[in-house]
């Protein structure tokens, strides 16, 4: 059966699905020898041969979920081209070729998945299904009531209005409060952002979990293998078989 290339390159394991299209438009991927340009171009896979970077790709022989407990100081990428240190540095016992899902900025800690599994990752990442993500948030001094209600009702970014999020505050100390939000969008920054619009500088953010999996006791640059429950629970959520 014919395959959409993008896909094809998901299931091997080269990258999410929006990640394997921007390599096609790149003209990193061959078919059968021939360079590549169009994202939606189909192929035999039993037949066609796709190279990326000049590398022969199959497909997985089975796929991996991790969830990682990302500390701060660490980019959430394969590879940086300012030699930061990268999440693959905290796997590096694990052979199979791994990507991270979504976004956690170098500063903030916390849940992150990573997988081979091309076709689960591009939609827990879709905007379409909307999948919660509730973070522990610090910021400085004590929020009022209308800086609340305006995170509840969604603030003005600069790339366009924030979805209502859902926020209470967990505890108040003297200079700081800790605060439980949960979105359903994963924009650049985004939570960062929502509070600098309330005039809330953020000290410390932390990704507690992604749907209904949690990051409980993971110690911080640890990581341990989702179990299959967990698997099928965030595959109902994404309307995954």
């Amino acid at each position: 059966m014919r395959q959409r290339l993008h896909k094809f390159m998901a299931a091997c394991g080269i990258a999410s699905r929006r990640a394997s299209e921007i390599l096609i438009r790149k003209g990193e991927v061959t078919v059968n020898g021939q360079i590549v340009t169009a994202v939606g171009t189909l192929i035999e896979p039993d037949s066609d041969t796709v190279a990326v970077r000049e590398r022969v790709i199959t497909p997985q022989p089975r796929h991996l979920y991790l969830a990682l407990n990302k500390p701060k100081g660490y980019i959430v990428s394969l590879r940086d081209t300012h030699g930061r240190p990268t999440v693959k540095h905290l796997i590096r016992a694990i052979s199979e070729r791994l990507f991270p899902v979504g976004r956690l900025d170098m500063n903030s800690e916390g849940l992150l998945f990573l997988t081979n599994d091309g076709e689960l990752a591009y939609r827990l990442m879709h905007p379409r299904f909307a999948i919660e993500k509730e973070y522990h948030v610090t910021v400085k001094g004590t929020p009022d009531t209308r800086a609340l209600q305006r995170l509840r009702r969604g603030v003005q970014l600069e790339d366009g209005p924030a979805a209502p999020a859902v926020v209470r505050i967990l505890r108040s100390q003297r200079q700081t409060t800790m605060l439980a939000v949960i979105i359903r969008e994963g924009r650049k920054r985004q939570i960062r952002r929502m509070f600098a619009a309330v005039d809330l500088p953020v000290c410390k953010l932390k990704r507690i979990r992604i749907g209904s999996v949690l990051l409980g006791r993971l110690p911080a640059g640890q990581h341990r293998e989702l179990r299959s429950q967990e698997v099928e629970s965030l595959r109902r959520l994404v309307q995954l078989r």
